[in-house]
């Protein structure tokens, strides 16, 4: 959706689909922590927990966010995969992530583009730790971060 033509609601929309998910990190999160097995993922594994403490905040952020544009913040969240496979969560957290980051940049020059620079800051804010939560799960995998440019590129 191009930023110059975005409407209020049409990017309460967009939120609501951050926010669901963002509710689907938080769960994928929990789960992952908890069940990740392997002495190689300890450490990640208590990433993962504070990342989850992380994507509470974020969804705090944008259900506020959905309110102040005057619509309700949705209750659903999108489907988590899981697996037996430390990799294999790790890999579906890193995708989740780079979807992620992807869509909030976008959003950040949909605000600007309706003049809502200081909700722009706070899903800025948002943007540096999902950055980092990329990082923490690229370096888990022993992989490059990916660049993953931006919705609609």
């Amino acid at each position: 959706m191009a930023e110059k033509n975005i409407t209020r609601d049409q990017l309460a929309e967009l939120l609501n689909e951050d926010l669901a998910r963002e509710y689907q990190a938080i769960i994928a999160y929990v789960v992952y922590s908890q069940v990740i097995k392997g002495a190689e993922y300890m450490s990640i594994a208590d990433q993962l927990e504070q990342h989850a403490h992380e994507e509470l905040e974020h969804a705090l952020t944008i259900s506020r966010q959905i309110d102040y544009l005057g619509h309700t913040p949705t209750v659903k969240a999108k489907p988590v995969k899981v697996s037996e496979d430390a990799r294999e969560m790790l890999r579906f957290d890193l995708d989740n992530e780079n979807e992620t980051v992807r869509n909030y940049r976008q959003r950040v020059r949909q605000c600007e583009a309706l003049n809502e620079f200081a909700m722009a800051e706070q899903i800025r804010e948002i943007l540096v730790q999902e950055q980092d939560h990329q990082i923490d799960l690229a370096t888990a995998l022993g992989e490059d971060v990916p660049d993953v440019g931006t919705a609609g590129d």
